[in-house]
């Protein structure tokens, strides 16, 4: 979990810094576990765990909003200045990407929901499960990178992002291969590409939380860092 970057004389503020960051780590907690069961719904047709995910989901834009409302206040109050005010800015937009990466499993659960009575081969699900596997990897990854201020594990993270797109590259194509073996295959494979398409989105957030952690321990842009590197061996 990270912490204050500089012990402050005011321990209130210590604390604030320190509350701010226990609620993301909640916050990440819940969308892991929401892309878990959105998942599981998919995968099991299971209107139970659909329901449970899409209530979830509002617990989850819930604590978005009182992230947002503590690090304004904290800014407005504090005032604060350098790995402080990285702090604060990181932590609203990180609650931004989990947020969206809660609506992403929010969108696993619905088609979850429109794909009951239809009759699907378990072949159909393998590529959506070792996805899923993925970007769960992904998001633990991204969240230890945050709490840790691990730069390098953040570049870890990132650098990852091309297995994420590959798979969904690779599923699609298979998807399409088995709309064209048979056209009653079209309908509950089209749900699939679109469950593929949110998992390939949560891979993105999660490497957008990779790149927040890396700016939070660096104060540079990963980006930008990665371009210059680049550069200077186009040079050498």
């Amino acid at each position: 979990m990270p912490t204050a970057g500089a012990d402050h004389i005011v321990q209130s503020y210590s604390d604030e810094l320190t509350a701010l960051a226990q609620l993301i780590a909640e916050m990440g907690g819940q969308v892991e576990v929401a892309i878990e069961n959105g998942t599981k719904a998919l995968l099991r047709l299971d209107r139970e765990i659909a329901d449970l995910t899409i209530i979830a989901d509002q617990r989850i834009d819930d604590m978005q909003r009182r992230i947002d409302d503590m690090a304004v206040s904290m800014i407005a109050r504090r005032q604060p200045m350098a790995s402080d005010l990285r702090a604060i800015i990181t932590a609203i937009h990180v609650a931004s990407d989990l947020e969206r990466v809660g609506d992403m499993a929010k969108q696993l659960a619905r088609r979850s929901l429109k794909l009951e009575g239809m009759s699907l081969q378990p072949t159909f699900y393998n590529g959506v499960k070792n996805m899923t596997a993925l970007v769960l990897r992904q998001i633990k990854g991204a969240l230890d990178a945050y709490a840790s201020r691990d730069s390098a594990a953040a570049i870890e993270v990132c650098n990852r992002d091309d297995e994420v797109d590959a798979m969904h590259t690779s599923l699609f194509r298979e998807l399409l291969t088995y709309m064209m073996e048979d056209p009653r295959n079209i309908t509950p494979c089209t749900h699939l590409l679109f469950c593929a398409k949110s998992l390939e989105r949560i891979g993105d957030h999660a490497t957008n939380i990779a790149e927040r952690a890396y700016y939070l321990q660096t104060g540079k842009q990963l980006t930008n860092e990665v371009q210059e590197l680049q550069r200077t061996q186009i040079k050498a």
